[in-house]
């Protein structure tokens, strides 16, 4: 059962004190998701995982672009790239118009091994939420696109 919030704990009350305050919340909240991955797809580093994701919203896409929305340079990406081609999770193929460049998509073995890590994960914080008052809850539908606008800012 998740604990509430103690009375002593004081809410932030400056932007700089909610900002410190989100970071050490999400950070943890996400090194804990990460350890809910399903242990048949550990093998995958969370940069190769974060890369399929990619591609499950983003669609085909070129290695350029891919780097772009991961945020990593172009030649780290070809790497990444290489080597989920080498495990079969993507597939590689020349661009319609511009044969110099390589577009990536997800292979299925990559949708599905995608599919059934988010499974895990969703099920695990389903589980936390059912823990939470309904208040509670409805505090984080709220939050949740502020999060989203935030991650993408």
């Amino acid at each position: 059962m998740l604990s509430t919030m103690p009375s002593a704990v004081k809410l932030p009350r400056t932007d700089s004190g909610l900002a410190s305050a989100l970071r050490i919340s999400v950070m943890r909240l996400s090194r804990r998701m990460r350890s809910e991955r399903d242990p048949d797809n550990e093998l995958l580093p969370v940069g190769q995982l974060s890369v399929l994701g990619s591609l499950s919203r983003h669609g085909a896409t070129t290695v350029g672009e891919l780097a772009a929305l991961e945020r990593v340079q172009p030649p780290s990406m070809t790497r990444t790239v290489s080597c989920l081609a080498d495990g079969g999770y993507v597939v590689r193929h020349r661009h319609e118009t511009d044969g110099r460049q390589i577009v990536v998509s997800l292979s299925p073995q990559g949708e599905s091994m995608l599919a059934a890590d988010r499974r895990r994960r969703d099920a695990w914080l389903a589980q936390r939420l059912r823990e939470l008052t309904p208040d509670e809850r409805s505090l984080l539908r709220q939050a949740a696109p502020l999060l989203e606008r935030l991650a993408h800012a």
